[in-house]
C-alpha cells in the first residue's frame, strides 16, 4: 500500500478489524519510511463489473458514484450513514450476483431505487426524478401514485 503522504511503498499494518456488518475490512496502517498513520479498508469484490450506458459506451462500475447518488437522494433525511453504506454494498453484490459481467445502467438505477423505496420514500422520489428525467408535476405524482399503490397493496397483505 502506498503511503499517502510520501508515497513509499513500504507501509506496515498495525491493526485489522471488521467492520460492524463484517462485509469491509478496516486496516490501520504507518509508513516505514515517515512514521505517517492512515487507514484503508478492504472489500471483497466478486468481479470485475463494466456498465453499458445508455449510448452503448462503456465503463468500469463505480461503487462510490452509486454511494454518492444515494447520498445525494437521502440528504437531510433522516437515515444513518451505516446504513446507507450497508444498503449500498448490498446493491453492489445483487449486481456481481447476476452472473454477467456487464450490466446496464438501467439495471443499476432500477436495482438503486428498489432499494431506496424499501429504505427511504422521498429519497425514492428524488432519485427517480432525475434518474426517469420528470419534467413535469405529473411526473411526479405518477411516482407518488406508485408509491402509494405499493403501500396499499402490502398493507392489505398484512
Amino acid at each position: 500500500m502506498r503511503c499517502p503522504s510520501c508515497s513509499s511503498l513500504d507501509t506496515q499494518v498495525k491493526d485489522s478489524r471488521p467492520t460492524e456488518d463484517s462485509s469491509v475490512i478496516r486496516r490501520r496502517r504507518v509508513c516505514l519510511a515517515c512514521s505517517f498513520r492512515f487507514t484503508t479498508f478492504e472489500r471483497v469484490q466478486l468481479r470485475e463489473l463494466i456498465v453499458i450506458k445508455r449510448n452503448g459506451r462503456r465503463v468500469p462500475f463505480d461503487r462510490d458514484k452509486v454511494l454518492r447518488s444515494v447520498q445525494v437522494a437521502l440528504r437531510k433525511r433522516p437515515v444513518e450513514p451505516e446504513r446507507i453504506d450497508q444498503m449500498v454494498s448490498k446493491i453492489v453484490r445483487e449486481l456481481e450476483s447476476l452472473g454477467e459481467s456487464e450490466v446496464s445502467s438501467e439495471t443499476i438505477g432500477e436495482t438503486v431505487m428498489a432499494h431506496l423505496r424499501d429504505l427511504d420514500d422521498v429519497a425514492y422520489v428524488r432519485f427517480a426524478s432525475v434518474y426517469r428525467n420528470f419534467r413535469e408535476a405529473k411526473d411526479f405524482e405518477a411516482a407518488l401514485a406508485e408509491l402509494s399503490a405499493d403501500e396499499a397493496a402490502e398493507a392489505a397483505r398484512k
